[in-house]
């Protein structure tokens, strides 16, 4: 039997789409590609960059449709796409509006399948669809009930078109990162802290530590490429091992703190 190629882990010449990609994930993962050999389109609300860069709203249909046809205009196909975009806010759900509803469908779900339904056209056999998920797809999540249902829905779309597409040979897969710290994930937590909601910082994933967004761009680079050849239809857990867990995280405390409550 063969052994894989080094070379399998590269991207090189291949052209990858990365939403929300001006910073966090999104950001870690544009760069991880580029430096792995891809050529890489990105767009974000906020000025990313990349071999083709445009600052636009994912749920604004006309502009995704613009950033689709320069795409198509500078490489005539694409072989892998992140859906990385997406937002919440926190919210009691009887105190969240219709208005703020839609806004957490359209930005985490909606915008998703209309990625994907303008791109599709270019992609070919062996191609990869890597959808950004969240732990609050696979637990309960009080404050971000709306959120975490479109998470799950993203989770089972995710299932669904791995086993569409993969007659055509594309691949979909998904990652759910926690504890990754982010600029966006501060600013929510800033605005819990301000409205007298708890937040322990001594909390930590089972691994004892936090981790960081290159975490959740190794993950997405595997499958992007060769080595996730016959990887389809599943989600890594970025998270240091708290979807194990089942949402327990270590609490890191002194040896008298324990006798105290012992």
């Amino acid at each position: 039997m063969a052994a894989l190629s080094p070379d399998a882990i590269l991207l090189t010449g291949r052209v990858a789409v990365v939403t929300g990609a001006a910073r966090g994930i999104g950001r870690a993962i544009a760069e991880t590609f580029a430096a792995f050999g891809a050529h890489v389109a990105v767009c974000d609300r906020d000025k990313p960059d990349g071999d083709l860069a445009m600052t636009l709203d994912v749920r604004d249909p006309v502009a995704v449709e613009v950033f689709a046809q320069a795409v198509r205009e500078r490489w005539g196909r694409v072989d892998v796409l992140v859906n990385n975009a997406g937002g919440t806010f926190h919210a009691a759900f009887a105190d969240t509006s219709p208005r703020g509803e839609q806004i957490l469908i359209e930005e985490n779900f909606t915008q998703v399948t209309g990625m994907i339904r303008r791109l599709l056209p270019l992609m070919g056999g062996g191609s990869s669809i890597i959808n950004v998920t969240s732990s609050e797809a696979h637990q309960a999540a009080p404050g971000f009930a709306v959120y975490a249902a479109m998470k799950a829905a993203l989770e089972s779309l995710t299932k669904s078109l791995a086993l569409e597409l993969a007659p055509r040979g594309i691949r979909v897969n998904a990652i759910a990162p926690d504890a990754l710290p982010t600029e966006g994930e501060e600013r929510v937590r800033e605005r819990m802290l301000a409205g007298g909601l708890p937040f322990d910082p001594a909390r930590r994933p089972p691994l004892g530590h936090l981790g960081k967004p290159e975490d959740a761009a190794g993950a997405a680079l595997f499958l992007a490429g060769d080595l996730a050849g016959f990887v389809t239809g599943a989600t890594i857990h970025v998270d240091g091992g708290i979807h194990a867990a089942g949402g327990w995280r270590r609490m890191d405390v002194s040896d008298s703190q324990l006798r105290r409550t012992t």
